[in-house]
């Protein structure tokens, strides 16, 4: 089984950062791209940020040059670093990532969410 677990989030004025955190644990073999998304309220789920097992990053226009996304494939674990925070940034945050098993099929993850309040 396989857990992602997100941690960071919170209340924050406008023009500050967070800096959220998503680790991958459990039965795997590898963990390869990993990405952030969002979901506002009466909004659709959308990517934020995307990274590849080698470190290539994406980014969605709203969030360019604002936020960063980076990975330490040692602790299974990616971040994404909020700077300059809006409150359209207001949303739950997504973890999402492609695992290989053991059995070398990859499978997506989810994890739970965490929330991120941008107060103006």
């Amino acid at each position: 089984q396989v857990q992602l677990v997100e941690s960071g989030g919170g209340l924050v004025q406008a023009g500050g950062s967070l800096r959220l955190s998503c680790a991958v644990s459990g039965r795997l073999f590898r963990v390869n791209a990993m990405s952030w998304y969002r979901q506002a309220p009466g909004k659709q789920r959308e990517l934020v940020a995307g990274i590849t097992s080698g470190g290539a990053t994406n980014y969605a226009d709203p969030v360019n040059g604002r936020f960063t996304i980076s990975r330490d494939n040692a602790k299974n674990t990616v971040y994404l670093q909020m700077n300059s925070l809006k409150p359209e940034d207001t949303a739950v945050y997504y973890c999402a990532a492609k695992v290989t098993n053991f059995s070398f099929r990859e499978g997506d993850y989810w994890g739970q969410g965490t929330q991120v309040t941008v107060s103006s």
